[in-house]
């Protein structure tokens, strides 16, 4: 395999070696490099021999000695040195299967690889897991592994992905538990479906995995309005998500006990839907599952509480606005209303911005588009230039561009207001706001 080198960072040992961006590495040590965690393995010895081959064709064989954990300074035109594997499953509850069609190509790429689990952070049907690729997982020790789930119950789950070999992939998380593989695991509940006893039976079994299973969310299944031709999928409603809790808090308490971990979480939206409170920060076992929007709600009124305490008040006018999901709408402005004794002459107006792109039923932040914005908020401000701050999650990350391809631009001159993106966490959150 040929990879090509992006670039090559100043002052390292590439740069001495003459390698250079648009080089193509062929091998190191005779061995052919299959992708990044082979490069990592293989570049870990102190005298290696890289292949590199020239734009002109020359190869040149490169003698290099060094310290073990020194890195050659190249990075790749693939950061993963090789393609990324789609998904092979069907799911029920798939939302790229949700999306509306004409949007940019990359958000209907359904990945499903276990590499990018270790790398990035995404979660593994399992599915299309080799045993070569199992292999390479335990020989350089990659962790942590996250999971899809869903159920423990090997019929069900073929039924849920649609994938006849989905009840034999569960046998791969037993491979990697021998192992002492570290995982984190997700339950993407459906209602009437993989909740109620089989949930049950899925906690019980997927908790004989501590302590190498870390924890498991369980989040409610998202519906967009974009569901013809696909299977009837039912919302949940509050008496639902109270009982889920309570189910929940049943397992945490008896696994706290048993194994000093909480285990198992519910996502915030299902204490935002059963109207309770958010569990205490050592709940969270560390907050492992801020990604599935696990915790998210406590950490950020900790963190703003935290900072507002240390803050020093002011008497500075204000009026700035904050535009945000349904789902924290009401959480944000409980956080605002805990600045009035120190900012009392801060005027802050959140607006919650219903989904209208992907539907009612989708009410986080981060799937909020720009054109949903604009309609809702365009000639709305009062003041001669207004401030709006947007949650950045709600931008592609790396670039200001929404998932309709609205541009953070394009926002400010339909709304005229400048737009700030603040980051996730509470002291963030209070800097913005004391900065305008």
């Amino acid at each position: 395999m040929r990879h090509i080198i992006n670039a090559v960072r100043p002052g390292s040992i590439a740069e001495e070696m003459e390698i250079e961006a648009g080089d193509c590495l062929i091998s190191i040590n005779d061995k052919e490099v299959e992708d990044i965690f082979d490069y990592h393995f293989l570049v870990e010895d102190e005298e290696i021999t890289l292949l590199i081959e020239k734009p002109d064709g020359e190869q040149w064989e490169i003698e290099i000695e060094k310290d073990p954990d020194e890195d050659l300074g190249i990075t790749f035109e693939n950061g993963l040195m090789d393609n990324y594997k789609s998904c092979c499953n069907k799911c029920i509850f798939c939302f790229i299967d949700q999306m509306p069609p004409g949007m940019r190509q990359t958000l209907y790429f359904k990945d499903d690889d276990s590499r990018l689990s270790f790398l990035q952070g995404n979660y593994v049907t399992l599915t299309n897991m080799k045993e070569k690729d199992v292999e390479r997982i335990i020989k350089y020790n990659l962790f942590p592994i996250n999971i899809s789930f869903h159920t423990t119950n090997p019929d069900l789950r073929c039924r849920m992905l649609n994938n006849k070999r989905a009840g034999d992939a569960l046998k791969i998380a037993d491979k990697l538990y021998e192992a002492g593989i570290e995982m984190n695991g997700q339950i993407v509940l459906c209602k009437g479906i993989n909740d109620g006893e089989e949930l049950e039976r899925t906690i019980r079994d997927l908790s004989s995995y501590l302590p190498h299973l870390k924890s498991v969310s369980i989040v409610p299944v998202g519906l967009t309005k974009y569901r013809d031709n696909l299977p009837e999928l039912l919302p949940f409603t509050r008496e639902d998500a109270i009982a889920l809790i309570d189910r929940v808090e049943r397992w945490q308490s008896k696994l706290l006990a048993e194994h000093g971990s909480h285990f198992i979480h519910a996502s915030d939206e299902w204490y935002i839907l059963a109207g309770r409170k958010m569990p205490e920060a050592d709940t969270y076992d560390g907050y492992l599952q801020l990604e599935n929007g696990v915790g998210m709600m406590r950490l950020l009124y900790d963190e703003f509480t935290a900072a507002l305490e240390g803050a020093k008040g002011d008497a500075k006018p204000r009026h700035l606005h904050i535009a945000t999901g349904i789902l924290a709408g009401e959480f944000i402005k409980s956080l605002i209303n805990k600045m009035q004794d120190k900012f009392p002459n801060t005027r802050v107006e959140v607006h919650c911005i219903k989904n209208d792109f992907f539907g009612p039923r989708i009410t986080v932040a981060g799937l909020i588009t720009g054109g949903d914005i604009i309609n809702q908020l365009k000639g709305t401000f009062s003041e001669a230039e207004p401030s709006l701050l947007i949650p950045c999650n709600m931008l592609k990350r790396e670039e200001a561009v929404f998932l309709d391809d609205v541009t953070l631009t394009d926002l400010e001159e339909a709304l005229q207001a400048r737009v700030y993106t603040v980051k996730s966490s509470g002291q963030d959150l209070l800097d913005m706001i004391r900065s305008m």
